[in-house]
């Protein structure tokens, strides 16, 4: 059995796609579309049922994968490793949220550019948790980091570490508030302050809105940036109050820039999650990043 028509076959299995596979393979979509049918032709039994949107495996396909896409992955690494040397520098492609992967991925996995031989060049994108995985769909990026746990076969998710998130202000709004005010009233002693967030759908405040006080916030966004590090800036300017990671706006918490307006006792987390497209791990340099960025989230709890 030709091993490119087992390869495309796996793909598209993974892919779900006919054309998804086609940009990862770097064909186009006919080709595929022909060596599943000679694969299919050759076993005698069809490998997908086709549908509007894409493709669903059939019994026979999904065994067929089962059996032969580690052997694929395998030979995959043996490639890779034999292209591993002091003279081939790989270069990993990581997407993810900006601020996340600015101030705790990038720091880690710098370590690993160095000359020992076993470095790679890095370049990274930024974008929305959806734009990250459709591009490491696509083949456009090797890592992704998201706040959503992929769906399919296509990709691969492990958790990597947990955020929690805080509310905070100026310390003149804390004292215009009081400090019995929130305890006593809950949310409502919050509708009058001004919002800093990083879209006019108030994600983070509405999340933790929902889960510390089980309501909706009633203000809307007064100042409205793109980056949660130009929140915590305009929040500690006195723009208003925002909702941060902890892990962004600790320092500023430590120089009393911005104060804490409520503690819960069970604060609100996002999980972030490490993505591949599945079987890419069998490539060095992406396996050696996916597992330092995993060794170094231990300390970021």
């Amino acid at each position: 059995m030709d091993l490119a028509l087992l390869r495309t076959f796996v793909t598209v299995h993974r892919a779900g796609s006919f054309t998804r596979a086609a940009a990862l393979l770097g064909l186009s979509q006919p080709a595929v579309t022909s060596q599943i049918r000679t694969l299919e032709r050759q076993l005698g039994r069809p490998l997908f049922l086709r549908q509007a949107r894409g493709v669903t495996p059939t019994t026979m396909g999904d065994e067929l994968a089962h059996k032969a896409a580690p052997h694929l992955d395998a030979l995959v690494e043996i490639a890779e490793s034999g292209l591993d040397d002091e003279s081939s520098l790989r270069t990993l492609h990581l997407a993810g949220p900006p601020e996340f992967t600015a101030e705790r991925a990038l720091p880690a996995l710098t370590e690993l550019t160095g000359d020992d031989g076993q470095g790679f060049a890095l370049r990274a994108s930024f974008g929305t948790a959806e734009e990250a995985l459709e591009g490491l769909a696509a083949g456009h990026h090797d890592l992704a980091i998201s706040t959503a746990r992929p769906r399919g076969a296509l990709l691969t998710a492990s958790p990597l570490c947990d955020e929690e998130h805080v509310l905070v202000a100026a310390p003149r709004w804390a004292e215009r508030i009081g400090p019995e005010a929130l305890r006593l009233k809950g949310a409502p002693a919050l509708e009058n302050l001004p919002v800093v967030e990083v879209h006019e759908s108030l994600p983070l405040v509405s999340r933790y809105w929902a889960s510390v006080f089980d309501s909706r916030p009633a203000a809307s966004g007064t100042v409205i940036v793109p980056d949660l590090r130009a929140v915590l800036a305009c929040a500690s300017a006195g723009a208003g109050l925002a909702v941060l990671p902890r892990y962004l706006c600790a320092p500023a918490l430590d120089r009393d820039e911005v104060v804490m307006l409520h503690d819960p006792a069970v604060p609100p987390l996002r999980t972030y999650f490490l993505v591949v497209r599945t079987g890419t791990l069998a490539m060095p340099h992406i396996a050696r990043a996916h597992e330092w960025l995993h060794r170094a989230a231990v300390g970021w709890g």
